[in-house]
């Protein structure tokens, strides 16, 4: 196919990276031819350019579609390349957390670093059987694929398990053996499974150590070889080792441990037994302390040295070999830190008295001076001398760390061949398979003699698995006839002979060794000489001329060569090997005995000491050791390699590869570059070469048909498919090349497959848009018709509302304008009033204050004016006077002043002429002015005085005038001063009033705010009050609700709690009956393994017995009987002793667990009756009064006469028959008792002889007694009375007495009362024996001749008085029991009080608090009461077992003797004519009674016509159901009648054995095994219903209630038969899952119910079961088929319809578990699809459950996991909303299965979504405070309990007629 039709744009590709080896890439751009680079976007977004190689263009790698992505076969791929490998790894690793993925041939495990619950018992049942590509890979997978083709093929198998170091190796071949030692058990009782698995503890703790990469690495190779027998079971197995590392004794590197042994040893230094050994911390000592790492993290060494010990006890070394061994690990220890100082430069010695030295000594028993001398000194010998030279402290600690390690590896040697020893089996092998467990191969940075023999190995290894994987290949083109030309793959056979042919690297080290002076440089400049110019795989260093280069397989490996020589060598000190053989240790000696000397080929002195390794190979005699040793260590490791690859060759292998994830043990942590170097190192990516390189993918024409029936037209479909198939791919694909038609399947070269899956999506995708297209469309309109039809009718409702409102609305405005218009006037005129007056009022008021207001102002203007004239006038005058004064007093001072400058002046010109003159003239002109002023004042005064004057005359004038308005005024004032009183008194109130009214108004003010605050607070109260009155309703609401939920809740809980516990307790009652039916099974399967193996024995020998033991048909201790003689059956006695002795606690326990049923029953009933008791006490005393008045006759006199003499008797006839029992079996085996033998018979014979004499002379002793009370009673009545005649309290009765026959008859009936053994006729009453003495007329005088009468009269006293004394008793004993029944009342009451206190502390504790108290109370009480009852039961057990033992005894040879007593052993009371005999069975002639009569000696043959050679076909199809199970019963019913308790025992056992035995001989027959579980229960229900119990007569007829059993009670043998019944319903549940077995997952899974809904993806080498219907493959309808038949035949049978409910609901559990365990293990199956199939598949069960009308027996309930699952699958995976329904939805499944469903899921189709990592940790995040078992798988082994309901017949008896076809005529009806 062109490039550039898959280079396409959107076409994932694959680019090569640093960091993750290869990164996904997309092309956005289309690719042509010639292009030199791609253009790519990574996933991050990231746009690349990635260039072409020039040279070769190669394009990068294709991805694969998303759907073949996660495949279990990586050659499922459509492209195999590197890429696509590593990815489809690292998906299914990291996303889905599966480890195993299958590469063709090989199961590549990756090492989880975690502990996964995928190992279990359930997982390799899942596995057993199962074809290996129908399950998802695994170890289990691989092995019972290998199990498989031993068993069908006879061919020895191999399972090569290799990887490197961490990888998981150990563990992966410990699963395989243990897969083997499960699926096939062991062929003896020696538990040879047992001892193979115990040998990996012993081989890991003496190989395994702590290394940087893995805490419990293998430091040696391991070839484990178990073989099985022609049964193909374990008998044995042999192990070969190669390559233990020796040098980890003496050195380890950072981070790593010596042996785990050295560890557990010091761990546990404290133990007692280890003090001798003088050990201490790991730390102590040099050997376990170098690695700085002596602990690993979660393990503890001192268990580990517990579980190593267990398992070398195991495997038959025993504790003495053990501590020896123990013994030589401590001395390697102790020689470890030993120190050598340095005597001078050439030698060296060791100090006297060193400690460790000399515990080394002690505890391997040699000298001290001895070992000091050789470890620091070497002997030199040559042809005439023998020198001793002494070593360097150098040379002396290799030459003692070598001799630790030569200790260690012989111990290791001697360890290994005891361990094969303990396997081996005297049984002869037949075949085996071979688990290999080796080192894979290394490169480290330094590379040594170790890295080289492992790459060897591992290069022979390669070879043979490319030689295997081609013959595969090519085997399978042969064999679909397809022209195939010869695959090209790398062939490593040059490297092998670079390595070991002649002349290579190993034969040229060889003989260096062998060289005096060779070293690693001159055997280096050989192999360069030699290899380098003609070996391409060879080169040289460039930088060194000490190494070499070794082209491998896998990769290149540069060797360095020092250390070669020594390491090959591998030499140890003689003489150190001379005194160890001289030791007087006797494990030391044994495990050098057969040591020759240990030098070097060249004889000289050991070197350093380096990680060497010695071959160990146990299997090879101790004849040839010596030889051994002297050959090289890889001479030796390339002989043993030979002979591995001679046994790989000789059987067929199976390869498991190994990988390391990462470097750091993260759990689930995946890098890349570590993965691709072991894929490439381990052959993976070989094998993926090797099948690209041919046709890789392989399809069945059905499968192809099935797949791409979407790309064919209708024309192109014929009837031939193989013709279809080719003609549509001639169509698709143009060239012929690509793929090829062979004769059962179509080959396809790589890539072919995802181009037809891409024209597949691409046919798909367009045809899901055009349906999209027109379901949208179709949609889309019916939507809108819908919503336009809604809009229409929406808006004429709308609209026609809206006019309603409207005229509505109008109408209530018009109303409301009216309302408001008067409204409106009505408060304007109110208003208006109110305004009206209140301004009249205020008008009034304010005028008359203000007239009042004018009126004080003008009276208070008048007056002020008053005020202020007069004032002023005052005023005025005070100024005026105080100026005047002022101006007086300045004038005089200022003229005072003047006056004295005057004077001044004048003395002054009183001096000066002058002055005088001047003054004088100033003065003249002064005096002038003065009197010019004076003149001017005085006419100023006369006109002043002339005003005065008028003025005075005026004023005088207005003075009268003012006088007379004063008058006026003062009237006037008196006036206005009342008037003044009057204001201001009114003024006063009105001041009053002002101040009232602003008082009234304050008030008015505060009250309208205290009013309005009021009101809004009120208002503000009245809503708090009404939001606090909500709040309070809706809290009181609330309350009331929660009181109701709590209560509710409550009920609920309690009631849940109630259901809980009886769910519980069902429960465990169920558990009980499972674990006591599991142990019916066990017995069952061990009495078959027992007749099995004594039918072998007596084959083998020859020998037929005289006398075969029966099968036991008892639980409890009754003896066994058998159909011939009671001889047989104490025969049978003494062999069957250890059988009956097992027995006993399994019985023991199933009837205390039944006690315990049936006492929990009678406490509830007495608890019940016990109100009733004190009114019935009364009725219950009369009619005691009056039963005990009928009860037997003098029995109480009879019991005190034997029981003292039984009991003396019993105690010593069972101390002699113990005795004999204990000789006889003490003589077995010698012989001298076994059954038959003379000494056997005398032994029985006086056994028998002494029982009889002992039963002689208790009768004698017991006649004897009575005939002495009988005499001492007669005595003292001749002494008180003389005569006989006085009237008695029976005197009347006696009367009636008609002959000496009568009263005979009487005594004897009498005398019988005191007979009640369990198997004898019932007591005879005294009402019965009073009417025989009525019955008569009586002849007194010859009746009372020998005062026999006076005897009877007597006996018949005695009897009233043992009566009335027994009713006193019976009466005390009532008394007793209501007071205690009174007292139990009490306790019942304080446990309710109790009870109810607790509760209500219950009540306040937290829901799951009281719950869990609840719980935890009752659980407490109801152990309590169990463990009470127990106790009781054990001691009413003890009783009754003792007394059942007793009665059985006494009855039988009471019985025995009482026939044949005689006339003269009778006591004078008795009649001599008559024999006693305690059977008198009074027989009524009827018509017919539902009885049948046979004799002893036709027993057999009734047994052998109706049991063993009974057809059940035609019984069920001609006959009533149940009819063998009706005329047994009806023989039992006859044998009952006659009171044989023989001949019913002999019936029950005969019948209870064929039934074994026809079951045992047509056990896999279902109509044979369901005819007889309904006759067996039938039988049962037939026992209860006729066995006298009223609980079991309610629903019987009258005529059935006569048929009942009277005289035995046959309560056990009802248990063992319902034991029975158990068996055989476990037999026909396991017949029918083998038939159901190969239906159910191809019925239910892989069939396509609906076809066409899943497509079969492709599948690789594994190929898996079709889906698709092909001629013999199981569907549904084959699964409903079988389940029709199944009921139909059970219906036919007359099995009961609740046994059948019961059969149903196991049935449905199988199919759902089974289908479930293979959907959990299938990831093809976990698809969308496919749980469409299921519920479909589920829903025809639940129809076939309804037409049947089995609905309601829960077989629906069990399919529930199932159904979950399957919704599971289908429902949507997203979002946190989905994982929410998931975990609700999700109940009936466990969460690991819920997570692994989810890992699982795989889209089939590319429209389906995986589910993410991020979702899955949501659910288990959700999920993770879920209490369950961590169990992945359901329990298919799991049978429910099955109860046998009781269910009573309604045939009668008498009407069943015998069919002349059961050839039954000797039977006759009674």
């Amino acid at each position: 196919m062109a490039a550039s039709e898959l280079y396409t744009k959107c076409a994932r590709v694959w680019i090569p990276d640093a960091e993750d080896v290869w990164k996904s890439a997309e092309l956005i751009k289309d690719y042509k031819n010639g292009d030199a680079s791609l253009q790519l976007t990574l996933e991050d977004g990231t746009n690349i350019e990635h260039k072409l190689d020039p040279k070769t263009k190669n394009l990068p790698h294709l991805r694969n579609p998303d759907i073949l992505v996660g495949e279990n076969d990586l050659t499922a791929l459509s492209y195999l390349h590197e890429p696509a490998v590593l990815h489809n790894l690292k998906v299914r690793f990291i996303d889905s957390k599966l480890i195993y993925t299958y590469c063709g041939i090989v199961l590549v495990a990756i090492n989880p670093y975690e502990t996964l619950p995928i190992y279990g018992t359930d997982i390799i049942n899942a596995y057993s059987g199962q074809n290996m590509g129908d399950m998802d890979p695994h170890i289990f997978a691989v092995a019972e694929e290998a199990y498989k083709q031993m068993a069908r093929d006879e061919r020895n198998q191999s399972i090569i398990v290799s990887g490197e170091s961490g990888a998981g190796k150990t563990v992966s071949a410990k699963y395989a053996m243990r897969y083997f030692a499960t699926v096939s058990g062991s062929a003896s009782e020696a538990n040879v499974e047992e001892k193979v698995l115990a040998s990996n503890p012993i081989m890991e703790a003496i190989g395994n150590a702590k290394t940087t990469r893995n805490d419990n690495s293998s430091r040696f190779g391991k070839y484990i070889e178990i073989g099985f027998d022609n049964r193909y079971r374990i008998i044995g197995a042999n192990m070969r080792t190669y390559l233990l590392e020796k040098s980890r004794v003496v050195f380890q590197a950072d981070e790593e441990r010596n042996y785990h042994i050295f560890y557990q040893l010091c761990a546990s230094a404290k133990l007692p037994e280890f003090k001798n050994l003088r050990l201490s911390t790991a730390n102590d000592f040099l050997y376990t302390r170098q690695g700085r790492s002596p602990v690993i993290d979660g393990v503890d060494d001192s268990k580990e040295l517990c579980t190593t010990r267990h398992a070398f006890t195991l495997l038959g070394i025993n504790e003495s070999y053990q501590m020896g061994l123990f013994q030589v690990l401590a001395a390697i220890l102790h020689l470890g830190n030993v120190e050598i100082k340095e005597k001078d430069s050439d030698s060296s010695l060791i100090a006297p008295n060193n400690r460790h030295l000399t515990a080394f000594c002690e505890l391997v028993g040699v000298t001290y001076k001895d070992m000091s001398q050789w470890l620091c000194h070497r002997k030199l010998k040559t042809a005439t001398e023998t020198y001793i030279k002494p070593l360097s402290r150098l040379q002396a600690t290799n030459a003692r760390d070598a001799l630790s390690k030569h200790i260690y590896a012989k111990l290791f040697s001697w360890i290994v061949e005891h361990v094969n020893k303990a396997l081996v089996t005297s049984i002869k092998q037949h075949s085996f398979i071979g688990v290999l467990d080796i080192y894979g191969f290394e490169t480290f940075e330094i590379n040594s003699f170790e890295q080289f023999c492992i790459n060897y190995a591992n290069e022979k290894l390669q070879q043979q698995f490319n030689m295997h994987v081609f013959k595969l290949e090519q085997e399978e083109y042969m064999k679909e006839q397809i022209p195939w030309t010869l695959i090209d793959f790398y062939d490593n056979q040059p490297c092998i002979n670079l390595i070991e042919a002649k002349m290579g690297i190993l034969d040229l080290l060889d003989e260096e060794c062998k060289m005096p002076k060779g070293s690693d440089d001159s055997w280096a400049q050989k192999l360069y000489n030699t290899h380098l110019k003609t070996c391409c795989l060879f080169e040289k260093p460039r930088m060194s001329n000490r190494a070499f280069i070794i082209q491998h397989f896998a990769d290149k490996v540069e060797y360095q060569c020092d250390g070669f020589l020594e390491k090959n060598k591998d030499t140890v000190n003689e003489e150190q090997i001379n005194v160890l053989k001289a030791s007087k240790f006797h494990l030391l000696m044994e495990l050098f005995q057969d040591e020759e000397k240990a030098t070097s080929p060249t004889g000289q002195a050991p070197g350093t000491g380096g990680r060497t390794r010695l071959s160990i190979k146990p299997d090879k005699s101790r004849e040839t050791s010596s030889k051994e040793h002297k050959k090289t260590v890889g001479c030796q490791f390339r002989n043993s390699l030979q002979m591995l690859m001679e046994t790989l060759n000789a059987t067929t292998p199976h390869y498991v590869r190994c990988i390391k994830p990462n470097d750091f043990k993260l759990a689930f942590s995946f890098d890349p570059k570590r993965a691709v170097q072991q894929l490439r190192a381990c052959g993976v990516l070989e094998t993926i070469r090797i099948s690209a390189a041919g046709f890789p993918s392989r399809w069945t024409y059905q499968e192809f048909f099935s797949r791409y029936r979407v790309l064919m037209k209708q024309k192109d479909v014929l009837p031939d498919k193989k013709l279809t198939c080719k003609h549509v791919l001639e169509r698709l694909v143009e060239d012929q090349d690509k793929y090829q038609f062979g004769k059962t399947k179509i080959f396809f070269r790589a890539g072919q497959v995802a181009y037809l899956e891409k024209l597949r999506a691409d046919k798909l995708r367009a045809a899901c848009i055009r349906i999209q297209k027109t379901i949208r469309c179709w949609l889309a309109r019916k939507k809108y018709l819908r919503k336009r039809s809604a809009a229409i009718t929406i808006q004429r409702f709308t609209r026609g509302y809206q006019a309603r409102c409207l005229a509505k609305f109008m109408r209530l405005t018009q109303a409301a304008t009216v309302i408001q218009k008067y409204q409106r006037m009505y408060v304007e005129k109110k208003r208006y009033r109110k305004k009206q007056a209140a301004a009249l009022a205020m008008q009034t008021i304010l005028r008359a204050y203000m007239a009042r207001q004018k009126y004080q102002a003008l009276l208070r203007e008048h007056k002020a004016v008053i005020i202020q004239k007069r004032i002023r006038g005052w005023l005025a005058r005070c100024w005026y006077k105080r100026c005047l004064e002022a101006i007086v007093y300045l004038q005089c001072c200022i003229r005072r002043m003047r006056a004295k400058r005057e004077l001044k002046k004048l003395k002054i010109e009183a001096r000066s002429v002058e002055h005088f003159k001047k003054l004088n003239k100033g003065m003249e002109n002064k005096i002038m002015q003065l009197q010019r002023k004076i003149d001017e004042q005085n006419k100023d005064n006369r006109l002043i005085s002339e005003k005065l004057v008028g003025l005075e005359s005026s004023y005088a004038v207005e003075g009268e005038r003012m006088r007379s308005e004063l008058s006026q005024l003062r009237g006037v004032e008196e006036d206005a001063r009342n008037k003044a009183i009057q204001v201001s008194s009114l003024l006063e109130e009105l001041e009053k009033l002002r101040k009232e009214l602003s008082v009234t108004q304050q008030e008015k003010k505060t009250l309208e705010e205290w009013a309005q605050t009021y009101r809004s607070e009120m208002e503000k109260m009245v809503s708090e009050l009404k939001d606090q009155n909500g709040s309070l309703k809706k809290e009181k609401d609330d309350l009331n609700r929660l009181i109701q939920e709590q209560s509710q809740q409550m009920t609920e809980k309690m009631t849940r709690a109630i259901a809980e516990e009886t769910h519980q307790l069902e429960t465990d009652l169920n558990e009980e009956r499972s674990r006591y039916q599991n142990l019916l099974s066990e017995h069952l399967r061990l009495e078959e393994k027992y007749d099995d193996l004594k039918e072998e024995m007596a084959r083998s020998s020859n020998i037929k017995p005289g006398h075969r033991r029966t099968d036991s048909t008892h639980s409890s201790n009754e003896s066994e009987y058998t159909y011939n003689s009671e001889y047989t059956e104490m025969e049978e006695g003494s062999r069957a002793g250890d059988d009956v002795t097992r027995g006993m606690d399994t019985s023991l326990t199933l009837k205390l667990q039944k006690r315990v049923t049936e006492l929990e029953q009678e406490k509830q009933s007495l608890r019940d009756e016990l109100e009733n008791k004190e009114d019935q006490f009364q009725r219950a005393r009369a009619r005691d009064d009056a039963e005990f008045r009928k009860a037997r006759g003098a029995e109480l006199e009879y019991e005190s006469l034997k029981r003292q003499e039984l009991e003396s008797e019993n105690k010593k006839l069972r101390h002699d028959l113990a005795e004999m029992r204990r000789s006889l079996l003490g003589n077995t085996a010698a012989g001298a008792g076994a059954p038959g033998s003379p000494a056997y018979k005398v032994l029985l014979d006086q056994l028998n002889a002494s029982c009889e004499e002992l039963e002689v002379r208790k009768e004698e002793v017991l006649i004897l007694r009575s005939q002495l009370v009988s005499q001492k009673e007669a005595m003292h009545h001749k002494d008180e009375k003389e005569t006989m005649t006085e009237p008695s309290v029976f005197a009347e009765d006696v009367n009636k007495l008609k002959d000496a026959d009568e009263l005979k008859q009487a005594y004897v009936g009498l005398k019988d009362t005191n007979r009640s053994p369990r198997f004898t006729r019932p007591p005879l009453e005294v009402g019965d024996l009073l009417s025989r003495l009525r019955s008569a007329a009586p002849d007194l005088h010859r009746l009372n001749e020998d005062g026999e009468l006076w005897l009877v009269n007597q006996g018949l006293k005695e009897t009233v008085r043992l009566l009335e004394h027994q009713l006193q008793t019976q009466r005390r004993t009532y008394e007793n029991e209501t007071e205690s029944l009174r007292g139990e009342l009490q306790n019942v009451k304080e446990e309710n009080n109790r009870q109810q206190q607790l509760l209500a502390q219950n009540l306040q504790l937290p829901p799951e608090a009281r719950i869990e108290a609840s719980l935890q109370h009752e659980i407490t009480r109801l152990t309590n009461e169990n463990l009470d009852l127990m106790e009781q039961l054990e001691k009413q057990d003890r009783t009754i077992r003792k007394l059942k033992k007793q009665l059985k005894v006494y009855s039988k040879r009471i019985g025995e003797m009482g026939a044949g007593q005689t006339e003269g052993q009778t006591s004078p009371g008795q009649m001599v004519e008559e024999p006693i005999h305690p059977v008198n069975i009074p027989r009524r002639e009827k018509d017919f009674q539902g009885m049948l009569e046979y004799k002893r000696e036709d027993e057999m043959k009734l047994v052998k016509n109706l049991i063993l050679e009974l057809k059940p076909r035609g019984v069920a199809v001609n006959l009533i159901p149940g009819l063998p199970a009706y005329i047994l019963f009806m023989c039992l019913r006859h044998a009952d009648y006659l009171n044989d308790d023989q001949k019913v025992r002999t019936l029950l056992t005969s019948t209870i054995n064929s039934i074994k035995k026809i079951l045992k001989k047509r056990g896999d027959d279902f109509e044979t095994v369901s005819f007889w579980l309904a006759n067996t229960c039938r039988f049962l229900h037939c026992l209860k219903q006729y066995s006298g119990d009223e609980a079991f007569m309610k629903h019987n007829t009258q005529r059935q209630n006569e048929h009942c059993l009277s005289n035995f009670d046959l309560a056990e043998y009802r248990q063992v038969i319902s034991d029975l019944a158990i068996q055989i319903y476990q037999q026909l549940i396991k017949c029918m899952e083998n038939i159901l077995q190969p239906m159910i997952v191809s019925g239910m899974l892989e069939h396509e119910t609906i076809q066409g809904v899943s497509g079969v993806k492709p599948t690789g080498l594994r190929k898996r079961t079709s889906s698709i219907a092909d001629e013999g493959t199981y569907t549904l309808d084959s699964i409903l088929r079988q389940l029709n038949a199944f009921h139909s035949i059970m219906c036919q049978h007359g099995t009961d319809p609740e046994l059948i409910k019961q059969v149903v609901k196991q049935l449905f559990y199988i199919i759902g578990a089974v289908t479930l365990n293979n959907l959990l293990l299938r990831k093809d199956m976990c698809s969308w699809s496919k749980g469409m199939q299921i519920r479909y598949n589920v829903s025809q069960l639940e129809e076939w459950l309804r037409d049947k009308g089995l609905m309601t027996c829960g077989a629906k309930e069990t399919l529930e996991p199932l159904i979950q699952a399957a919704q599971l699958l289908q429902v949507k995976k997203k979002t946190d909303e989905d994982a929410e329904a998931i975990c609700s939805m999700c109940q009936a499944l466990t969460t690991a299965q819920i997570v692994k469903v989810l890992n699982l899921y795989t889209p089939v189709n590319e429209f389906e979504e995986r589910v993410s990592v991020a979702f899955i940790r949501t659910i288990q995040t959700r999920l993770r405070d879920r209490c369950e078992s961590p169990q992945l798988l359901m329990d298919t082994k799991m049978i429910y309990p099955v109860t046998f309901p009781f269910s009573p017949s309604c045939v009668a008896l008498e009407t069943i007629q015998i069919p002349g076809s059961l050839n039954l005529a000797f039977l006759t009806r009674v």
